[in-house]
């Protein structure tokens, strides 16, 4: 199909075949010139029916196609990995402000609208995250198994939390699972708008 991509092609070849275009035999023979007229000879209804309905199908298979390769190339490589590197020392804030009691750190972070839901389940806005920051006392928190996956501008991280811990309420110590979400909103400008933590219990706690 020279000069033409596939989808001009496809799009040029989509004309109903019911239409019975009427053409000119401009040659008949050798060196003999001819003016007559040729007519497509009538089609079966049903399947015109059928070529018209495979031939858009192919259209939408192929823009699908050809979307797909776009969404494929995605986000050059340098910057996903600049991507990454800003989540992972977005995490890394989190925990020192979370070992400091660090309620200035901690409000950059959040996002207003922020909610946690907490290992008892309960939900925590923003302003509660923040006032109950100083009722923890964390003397160890080790994070392992980050996973950061991107969906446009927003970032899903998941980890594994080592605590040595306590409340007023007696020790958290443990091993969490939690799930924090970020969201973008000028470029580069990352805020925690979800989190999400469950305690790994051991065998003698699953009894």
């Amino acid at each position: 199909m020279p000069g033409l991509d596939a989808l001009e092609w496809i799009r040029m070849h989509q004309r109903n075949p019911c239409s019975g275009r009427i053409g000119v035999d401009r040659q008949s023979g050798p060196g003999l010139p001819s003016d007559t007229r040729m007519t497509r000879s009538p089609t079966d209804p049903w399947k015109c029916f059928y070529r018209l309905r495979a031939g858009r199908a192919i259209v939408a298979a192929l823009t699908l196609c050809v979307c797909a390769g776009t969404l494929a190339a995605g986000v050059p490589k340098t910057q996903k990995h600049e991507r990454r590197h800003e989540i992972d020392h977005l995490e890394d804030v989190w925990r020192d402000a979370m070992l400091k009691d660090d309620i200035t750190a901690m409000s950059g972070l959040l996002a207003e609208d922020y909610m946690a839901i907490t290992p008892s389940g309960t939900l925590q806005t923003k302003d509660e995250a923040l006032a109950n920051l100083h009722r923890a006392h964390f003397t160890s928190l080790e994070i392992s198994d980050r996973k950061v996956r991107f969906y446009g501008t927003t970032a899903l991280v998941t980890s594994t939390a080592d605590v040595q811990a306590t409340t007023p309420d007696g020790d958290i110590s443990g091993s969490y699972r939690y799930t924090r979400v970020y969201v973008e909103g000028p470029p580069g400008v990352w805020k925690i708008v979800s989190f999400e933590a469950n305690k790994i219990l051991t065998p003698a706690e699953h009894k």
